[in-house]
């Protein structure tokens, strides 16, 4: 029995002896699979977690030489906050449709830009920018699985950032580079006022052109979703005024090539002389708006499916009532497509 309880004194005392020469401490830290593994593979599997990711390089590298793992916990949450930001951005870039607005006096109208909502837009805009272009670049700097190495499990991670930048460039680069571009903010503050003058069409094609170009590689983006967000995001209601406008501006033209001063009034139409004197004597002789008003029955001129807008001065509106009008009318566009797929 004595035997016995010595061998077990013993036992403990060379077992902590032993411990503390691996670890340095008298308690252990808890063993986990990973120090299970032989030392070689040990050294090839190590990661170290920073917020909860998985980064390959060394300690000593800097975050920007550092490549993400795809499968990693903080790429998994900045792909969740990239979707929300896309569908945010979704939001805002129907906004650039409501830039142009009518003025109407009694007797007298004219196209003017919404100078605050133009504030406003560009703002957000740029705001959705930052998150496309850092999207941009975290995907320059995330491993991907090697094509050969997919047979059984996960595959081979390639992290080298050559072969990482190669691969990217050859398949979506383009397309997310062109989502990030600030053509619309250029096309506002930059080309339109340097174009102006009395020939300047006020359809605003340039801009809407240039939204609708970025808006598919945006949808893009976030495909498995896009098939109603374009309706759903306000983008039809959005398309439907900035084509009312057209029309309503269309009519002024049609009947100032057939005033004798056709280039005054091609002139006059824009709010910027709005309060020119020879402006106003224009606007007391021409029949330019009285042939184009709506409300009467007489007129030659026909305003189609953006009669409502003209009619009901949606055009003329302030920014909130117009857009929810906008909005309205584009659900009840979705509504029909529902019903009459």
């Amino acid at each position: 029995m004595e035997l016995k309880r010595g061998k077990l004194v013993r036992f403990n005392s060379d077992d902590k002896k032993h411990k503390e020469r691996l670890w340095g401490a008298t308690e252990p830290p808890a063993l986990k699979p990973s120090n299970l593994l032989p030392l070689g593979k040990n050294r090839i599997a190590e990661t170290f977690r920073i917020g909860g990711s998985k980064v390959f390089p060394e300690d000593h590298e800097p975050w920007r030489k550092r490549i993400l793992d795809p499968g990693s916990e903080i790429v998994l949450k900045w792909n969740r906050v990239f979707i929300v930001s896309c569908l945010v951005a979704l939001f805002v870039d129907p906004l650039y449709f409501y830039l142009p607005s009518v003025i109407e006096n009694t007797g007298s109208s004219c196209v003017r830009t919404d100078l605050t909502l133009r504030i406003v837009v560009t703002f957000l805009r740029t705001i959705a920018d930052i998150f496309y272009l850092l999207h941009l670049i975290i995907k320059f700097r995330t491993a991907y699985v090697a094509p050969s190495s997919r047979v059984f499990g996960r595959g081979e991670l390639v992290m080298d950032p050559k072969k990482i930048a190669r691969r990217y460039v050859r398949s979506d680069f383009f397309i997310d580079f062109i989502a990030t571009l600030p053509l619309p903010q250029m096309v506002i503050w930059f080309i339109i006022p340097a174009t102006r003058s009395p020939q300047t069409d006020h359809k605003n094609n340039a801009l809407a052109l240039i939204v609708l170009l970025q808006y598919i590689p945006r949808l893009y983006l976030i495909f498995p979703l896009s098939s109603q967000i374009i309706k759903a995001t306000g983008v039809l209601g959005a398309a439907w005024y900035l084509l009312s406008v057209d029309r309503y501006t269309t009519c002024w033209k049609s009947f100032c090539k057939k005033e004798h001063n056709s280039e005054n009034c091609f002139l006059y139409l824009d709010c910027s002389y709005l309060n020119i004197e020879l402006r106003k004597i224009w606007a007391n002789s021409t029949n330019v708006f009285s042939s184009c008003d709506p409300t009467n029955d007489d007129i030659s001129f026909k305003y189609g499916i953006f009669e409502n807008a003209v009619k009901k001065h949606v055009v003329s509106s302030s920014f909130i009532p117009k857009y929810l009008y906008c909005l309205w009318w584009g659900l009840q566009q979705l509504r029909y497509d529902l019903v009459f797929p």
